[in-house]
């Protein structure tokens, strides 16, 4: 009688334990689900604040080529990325760099950063950091129009040595208490602009080129 009611509880348990472990696998697999387009909304959303809709014809997150590996420590990368492309009627009009600018006052700050084909700023926008809030963070969009500063610039406007904070010589605003963190922004999207001007016939080529696929270190 003992072993029955044992062996009849071991069941019941055997039981529970499976739903609660059906139940848990389907709650991971919603909420994994959730999770991954919520994070591809948020990545849809930084792309199209730097190149609108109406400035592209194709699907900006489907779209990328690897970023070549001999330029992974220009643009502060260590396990490489993607660029987007923008493209109109089948034209690359931009591209959208993820960079990593490694010397900010708290660290890495990650950047995303579009170039148009006249090689100029289309927009850049910070996609992950761990600054000092109210101080270091100002260039979040919402905290103010600093970021906004990069619009429309180039190697050749301001000049290359004008390319720094006010504080260094350079064109653009400091921070009020912090200097290291828009310096580092600053210097960082100056990088990505001198990698794509070193690469700019084979990143506006219509199709991805040999030498910027299948490289890896």
């Amino acid at each position: 009688m003992l072993l029955r009611s044992i062996s009849k509880n071991s069941v019941l348990l055997g039981l529970f334990a499976l739903v609660i472990a059906v139940g848990l696998a389907l709650t991971y697999a919603g909420t994994r689900d959730h999770i991954e387009a919520a994070e591809r909304a948020a990545r849809q959303s930084a792309l199209f604040e730097i190149i609108p809709r109406h400035l592209h014809d194709n699907d900006l997150l489907t779209d990328t080529r690897p970023i070549p590996a001999s330029a992974w420590p220009q643009l502060g990368l260590k396990q490489g990325g993607d660029m987007h492309i923008a493209r109109y009627q089948g034209e690359v009009v931009a591209i959208i760099i993820p960079a990593i600018a490694p010397d900010g006052y708290s660290g890495n700050i990650n950047l995303i950063v579009g170039i148009n084909r006249d090689l100029s700023v289309a927009g850049v926008r910070i996609v992950a950091h761990n600054e000092t809030p109210g101080l270091g963070d100002k260039f979040e969009l919402k905290k103010g129009n600093w970021i906004l500063s990069f619009d429309g610039k180039s190697l050749l406007n301001p000049a290359t040595e004008r390319w720094g904070v006010t504080k260094d010589g350079g064109v653009f605003d400091q921070f009020t208490g912090a200097t290291i963190t828009p310096r580092a922004v600053v210097n960082q999207v100056k990088r990505v602009l001198e990698f794509v001007e070193q690469y700019q016939e084979l990143l506006f080529s219509p199709a991805p080129p040999p030498s910027l696929t299948g490289q890896q270190p």
